[in-house]
Order: C-alpha cells, then structure tokens, then sequence
C-alpha cells in the first residue's frame, strides 16, 4: 500500500465512519501509522552514516536535523534554493 492509497482509505472512512467497521479501522489505522513510521528512513553506507554520527554530535543534532541542515546548506550553496537572507533589524556577532 502507498502513502496515496492509505490516505485515500482513511478519508474515505473518515466520511464514512457511521459505516466502517472498528476492525477495519483499526486495520487502516495500523498501516497507517507503519507508513508514518518508515517514512522518513534513510539508509546510508557505514562510512557516511559513521561521518553522519560525527556531525550530528558536532552540531548537537539528531540524525534527521542533521540530514536536513546538510541537504539545505548544499541546495543553497549550488543555488538550488535562495540563501537565507538576514533580517535586517536583527543582531548579529561577529565583525565584517
């Protein structure tokens, strides 16, 4: 089942709650929660998972924040995405 198809079915039960059987919820609602589970894995190889873990830690990150921080920074810097530009009204240390 994919995600397109599980959110289907369980839109559908929900406007036909009246109709649905708790054993059929509680079966949707399972394979739901197994495709929110394993949606956000990422396997590596063991040395980029290894360097991953360095970084992480480095940064005080979880794996995932890591993984999303490393991903904007190399969309911003090849320019796939627009840099983040400063507010102008905020501080900020340092010297220029």
């Amino acid at each position: 089942m994919t995600m397109p198809d599980a959110a289907a079915l369980l839109e559908d039960a929900a406007n036909r709650i009246d109709e649905s059987s708790t054993q059929d919820l509680q079966i949707m609602l399972r394979r739901a929660a197994l495709l929110a589970r394993n949606a956000g894995s990422i396997t590596l190889d063991d040395v980029t998972e290894e360097a991953l873990r360095n970084v992480s830690s480095e940064l005080v990150l979880t794996r995932d924040d890591a993984i999303r921080y490393i991903v904007r920074e190399w969309m911003e810097q090849n320019t796939y995405l627009p840099v983040h530009e400063l507010d102008e009204e905020c501080d900020v240390d340092g010297s220029a």
